[in-house]
Formats: C-alpha cells, sequence, structure tokens
C-alpha cells in the first residue's frame, strides 16, 4: 500500500533553544578577554540570581546535576539513611541520593498532575528518613506546605528539584524565594540555557560557603581570585571536591537569557493554552491536569498521556510513527524504580506506585519552545490526529 505524504517535509524538533545576538556577542566578550573558566561573569550572574530569589544565596554550577549532588552531600548521609523522592524524574535526582550514600524511597505521584504527593511521602517516613527531594514536575509546582510541615515535624531536609520551575510560582512565592536549597537547570531544552549547567540557590550561607568550595575540588580560593591582581596562588583543601564550577563563556549566554525569562515564559504559556484547545476533541490525548492549589506555571514541558486501550499500538510506536511525520517528541519520564538498576540493587518492581506506573506507560512531551509557531503546532496535532485514525481499534 502505497503511503501517504507526511505532514510536514521538515523535521520539527522536540526543543530548540532561542539565542540571540545578545549571548552572542557576550561570549565573543569572554573569549576576547582571555578568561573563560569561572571569573566575573559567573558572578554577576550569580548576582542576578541572588536579586531575582529576594537576597538567597546562589551557587551557579556546570549542571543541575552537579547543584543536586552538592545540595545532598550537604544532609551527610549516613548509610541505611533514606531519601523520598518521586519515581516520574530524570535519573539523575535518583542517582545522587545513591552518590552519596542514601537509599532512595519511592512515593507515588498524583495520577493527574504527576507531582509527588505528600500523603504518599508521609506514609513512606521512617526513622531512617533524611531529606525529601521532590522535583516541580513540568513547570508546575508541587504542594510544598504540608512537605514543610513533614521536615519540620521529623527534622529532615527539603531539597527542591527545580530542574523544570525557573519562574514557577507556587501560592504567593517564587520557587527558590523561600527554600532551603533548589536546583534549577540551564540546559538547551530548558526555559533558559547556558549550554550546560544549573544553579542553587539557598538560604542558609555556611550550607551555601561549604557548596562553592565543594564545587571547586574543596579548595577555599577559586582561580579568578588566585590568578587575577592583587590575588595570591596559594590555596587551601578542605575536603575533598569536584569540578562542578560553570565557566564564564556559559554564565555569558546566561546573563541574557535570564533577562528575558519572563518573555519566554510567557510565550511558552500561549503555546500550551494553544496545545490545549486543538487537543480538546481528542479523547485518545489527555494533557496533565492542573494542580489544585494557586500556581504559575513555568511550561518547561507540555505532557500528555495517551489512551493505549484505544489504539493498536503502545506509546513507544506512536511516537516512533510521529517521528516517521517529522515530529520530534520527548518522554518525561519512564519511571525511574523501573529500571534496572534500580529493580536490580533495591528490589523495585511492578505493582508498587500505580499511579507512576500507569502513567511511565502511556506519556511523552510534544514541542514547546519560543521559537515554535502556531503553525508549527497544527502540525503536531494534525499528525496525531492522523496516527489515532490509523491506529484506532
Amino acid at each position: 500500500m502505497k503511503r501517504t505524504a507526511r505532514i510536514r517535509t521538515s523535521f520539527l524538533p522536540f526543543s530548540r533553544p532561542t539565542i540571540g545576538e545578545k549571548e552572542i556577542e557576550e561570549v565573543c566578550d569572554s573569549l576576547r578577554s582571555g578568561w573563560l573558566t569561572t571569573g566575573p561573569k559567573v558572578t554577576r550572574l550569580e548576582e542576578m540570581f541572588s536579586k531575582w530569589s529576594g537576597g538567597q544565596e546562589a551557587i551557579a554550577v556546570n549542571s543541575a546535576t552537579a547543584g543536586l549532588h552538592l545540595v545532598t552531600l550537604t544532609v551527610n548521609l549516613q548509610p541505611g539513611d533514606e531519601v523520598i523522592t518521586t519515581p516520574i524524574t530524570w535519573p539523575s535526582t535518583v542517582n545522587n541520593i545513591v552518590h552519596c550514600g542514601g537509599k532512595p524511597v519511592f512515593a507515588d505521584v498524583d495520577k493527574s498532575t504527576l507531582q509527588i504527593d505528600p500523603a504518599e511521602i508521609e506514609k513512606h517516613i521512617s526513622p531512617k528518613t533524611r531529606a525529601i527531594i521532590p522535583v516541580h514536575f513540568a513547570g508546575a509546582p508541587c504542594d510544598l506546605e504540608p512537605m514543610r510541615g513533614l521536615c519540620e515535624q521529623f527534622d529532615i531536609a527539603l531539597i527542591e528539584d527545580a530542574a523544570h520551575a525557573l519562574g514557577t510560582r507556587y501560592k504567593d512565592e517564587l520557587i527558590g524565594e523561600k527554600s532551603e536549597a533548589a536546583v534549577f537547570s540551564f540546559h538547551p531544552i530548558k526555559n533558559i540555557t547556558t549550554g550546560e549547567g544549573g544553579m542553587i540557590l539557598c538560604r542558609d550561607p555556611e550550607r551555601a560557603t561549604r557548596m562553592r568550595k565543594l564545587r571547586f575540588h574543596g579548595i577555599s580560593r577559586d582561580a579568578w581570585k588566585r590568578y587575577t591582581r592583587g590575588g595570591v596562588p596559594q590555596y587551601e583543601l578542605e575536603e575533598p571536591g569536584f569540578k562542578y564550577n560553570m565557566l564564564d563563556i556559559q554564565a555569558a549566554i546566561g546573563i541574557h537569557q535570564f533577562k528575558q525569562l519572563d518573555t519566554f515564559n510567557s510565550r511558552r504559556k500561549k503555546l500550551a493554552e494553544n496545545y490545549k484547545e486543538l487537543l480538546r476533541d481528542i479523547p485518545e490525548v489527555l494533557p496533565l491536569g492542573d494542580v489544585p492549589y494557586p500556581h504559575q506555571h513555568a511550561w518547561h514541558l507540555f505532557v500528555v498521556r495517551l489512551n493505549i486501550e484505544a489504539l493498536t499500538v503502545g506509546r513507544d510506536q506512536f511516537i516512533h510513527a510521529l517521528r516517521e511525520e517529522n515530529i520530534g517528541t520527548g518522554l518525561h519520564f519512564p519511571a525511574v524504580h523501573l529500571l534496572k538498576f534500580y529493580r536490580d540493587n533495591f528490589g523495585y518492581r511492578t505493582g508498587l506506585l500505580p499511579n507512576a506506573e500507569w502513567n511511565s506507560e502511556r506519556l511523552f512531551s510534544l514541542p514547546l519552545y519560543p521559537l515554535l509557531k502556531k503553525g508549527d503546532q497544527s502540525d503536531v496535532v494534525e499528525a496525531i490526529r492522523t496516527l489515532i485514525k490509523r491506529f484506532k481499534r
């Protein structure tokens, strides 16, 4: 049977960063200056984040993964200590618990919103629990108040994985503004980018000082201070650290990206609203529900769930067929507790977290970024309609 023409003649990527001339010129300025590694532009970006967050300590790092590692290290986990987190996240959220010597304990998510459920968290708190790491999934906020109550009641730490949540608001607060610790991502698919990179916000100056040392080998004086005029090359090592520092050529991009955050997020919101309208009469595709408390969504992702019971193919075959129609998609995220390492080493299995597992089999993400056009969205939804018709039972 002859195949009909594709919906698009060119491939529509899942994501694409918005890079302007100001970012390019700022990077060129760094290259011309001869100072490429951590220096004045990293400091400038940190100062911008500190001011934006109402005076929180800001620590720039080379990835959100590095940031989560540093914050989790400051909890000082001991063998057997447990950290409660969500199964619907990128593996690095959970891997860092293992790297720090802890045991990840998964709490189920709300079936509609995919936010970690505070009631499920409470069920898993034990005398060994030392921290909770929620993820503000897709750009919507977790319900922080009950989690903060649990942390106060049981004397445990709250580390917010805010990789999706730059510009998100929970009730009357900006994510990161009142956080014990929150970690943001600047990966190219995120709401702003530095190529790779991340930012930690925290309210404890002593914790911030330790993380600044740990991000650069554990030494007490960074390269910029040691090698600029008036600096001295001597340093002291206080504890073994890592090479997690952000570069000035990365911060050069972020300085101008950050200035456009509200514009980028406003565009994402309009595109998300358009997707909702376009998908309204397609019952086989279900967008995430809205969280039930006051919030401002950053729309990092537009995640949908596929009604696989109504089709002759599963989610993986469906998104492969979308690719054949020149439509890129994302997968955010397969449930971590069912990935091989966590099955083999911690004994997790199917049936433990029904809401996460139901979503894990059905979810995928549609293209969403400021440069996306409404015509592109129409192509995405037309391709979905075409494939549903093709695969309908």
